[in-house]
């Protein structure tokens, strides 16, 4: 991947993390717990949301690298689950309003692209591409975040098919979740995480007609 169209992704990843996190923020305040907002999360200025780490270098470098599984984020919008109005439950909406936010995404950018007409204009063909990434990028981010290990939204909306003790050791992993996450990745085969990822994204973009 060429240089500009690796920045034009970055942008993409940035954006989509961003709108993410403050769908985070906003379900939390809608059940109750108004920390986001104190914390002046509930914003979509960037300067609040971007950590350089997760929202700009290993993003940037999958990108470059050609790697088939771009991943990245913003800075985790803080929640207190002691704030919510029924703990677990409305902790697991919580989690699932950022990855359904970049599903939305996806669905509307999809829907753009298939209204855009056949062209040799550079401009309707460089909205052509940059709209498939909008759609390709935010798929991944989805799937990404719904895998079942903490300390991404999908182990708590998992958790709640656990025990009550049984899911608060699960939520510790904390560290160990995201060691796991990586050498999970680094793994090759289709039967390996990042190719279930690709399976899953290949199916969500025939679904979305591209």
């Amino acid at each position: 991947m060429d240089l500009l169209t690796a920045l034009i992704a970055l942008v993409i990843v940035i954006c989509s993390a961003i709108l993410h996190e403050v769908a985070h923020g906003y379900v939390a305040e809608r059940f109750g717990d108004p920390t986001a907002r104190l914390m002046g999360r509930l914003t979509l200025d960037p300067r609040k949301h971007i950590d350089p780490m997760m929202s700009i270098a290993l993003p940037l470098l999958l990108l470059i690298s050609g790697s088939p599984i771009i991943i990245g984020g913003a800075k985790p919008v803080p929640v207190d689950p002691f704030n919510l109005r029924d703990g677990r439950k409305d902790l697991a909406l919580v989690s699932l309003a950022g990855p359904l936010t970049n599903v939305a995404i996806a669905v509307v950018a999809s829907l753009i692209l298939r209204l855009i007409p056949n062209s040799t204009s550079l401009i309707l063909n460089t909205s052509y591409l940059i709209l498939g990434m909008v759609v390709h990028l935010n798929l991944l981010l989805a799937i990404f975040n719904l895998i079942p290990i903490p300390p991404l939204d999908g182990s708590k909306i998992f958790s709640l098919l656990l025990p009550e003790k049984m899911a608060d050791a699960f939520m510790s992993m904390g560290t160990v979740g995201l060691i796991l996450i990586f050498v999970l990745l680094m793994s090759s085969g289709p039967a390996s995480l990042g190719g279930l990822m690709s399976s899953l994204l290949a199916f969500s973009e025939r679904l979305l007609g591209l």
